[in-house]
């Protein structure tokens, strides 16, 4: 067998891994067992309803774009979401935009990717991805340290430096290590990690010479995308469109 079937025992590994995760969150006191089994829940139920719309969509052009639409849309509120609430969870849109439009215009655009939904619905959902982790990650840190060292933002003004220049002393070097993971992803390619993309081609039956290089050309985009993502996140946290938490 050249794939991972869609059979009783795959089912009943998968809830078991399900289990033991939420298991260990239990008994780590770690706090998330619940999210554990929720996550893997709303994962089965997304992926088969996922699964049966693509077969649909990938044949509509216009069903291809509103479904990359949906996944900005649900990208840009989880990441919102994740940095801050009310109103200001909005934001979280701009560096998700700012990182995955203009790297997916470029492969497209140079027929790095085809212009077809069964390519361009994965490509655009690993950018948005990719661009949706960082920017959570670099909100928070941001907003965290804006918040913690409120105190040496205050002194920064005191120096003479603008309210955007100040917030940038003080959060961008922890934002900035959202970068690290896509970072590491890509530098360890191949000696520690075979990703997605390289494995589904494998396993669609293509050659490992034309798996690595969709997989090269994934890792980097998403790379330039994320360091956008990252780019843009740090410059609207010190503009204050992320409201910092006072103590």
């Amino acid at each position: 067998m050249s794939t991972i079937g869609l059979t009783p025992l795959t089912a009943a590994v998968v809830a078991l891994l399900a289990l033991a995760g939420a298991a260990v969150a239990r008994l780590g006191h770690l706090g998330h067992e619940r999210a554990v089994l929720v996550a893997c829940l709303r994962a089965t139920v997304q992926l088969g309803a996922v699964a049966l719309i693509i077969v649909w969509a990938v044949q509509r052009s216009a069903a291809v774009a509103a479904f990359i639409v949906v996944m900005y849309g649900v990208a840009s509120l989880t990441a919102g979401r994740r940095i801050t609430t009310g109103p200001a969870v909005r934001w979280a849109a701009v560096p998700i935009a700012a990182g995955t439009l203009p790297v997916l215009a470029l492969l497209v655009g140079t027929g790095t990717v085809p212009l077809r939904g069964i390519t361009l619905i994965p490509v655009a959902g690993i950018l948005l991805g990719g661009c949706l982790t960082a920017t959570a990650l670099a909100g928070r840190r941001a907003v965290d340290e804006l918040t913690h060292r409120h105190g040496e933002v205050e002194a920064a003004l005191a120096l003479g430096l603008s309210e955007r220049d100040a917030a940038l002393e003080i959060c961008r070097p922890a934002a900035a290590q959202a970068l690290v993971p896509a970072l590491d992803q890509t530098s360890t390619v191949g000696l520690v990690t075979l990703p997605g993309a390289f494995v589904g081609m494998l396993l669609g039956g293509a050659t490992p010479l034309q798996a690595g290089a969709v997989q090269l050309v994934v890792l980097v985009a998403l790379l330039a995308a994320e360091a956008v993502a990252v780019l843009v996140t740090i410059e609207l946290a010190a503009r204050g469109r992320f409201p910092v938490r006072r103590r």
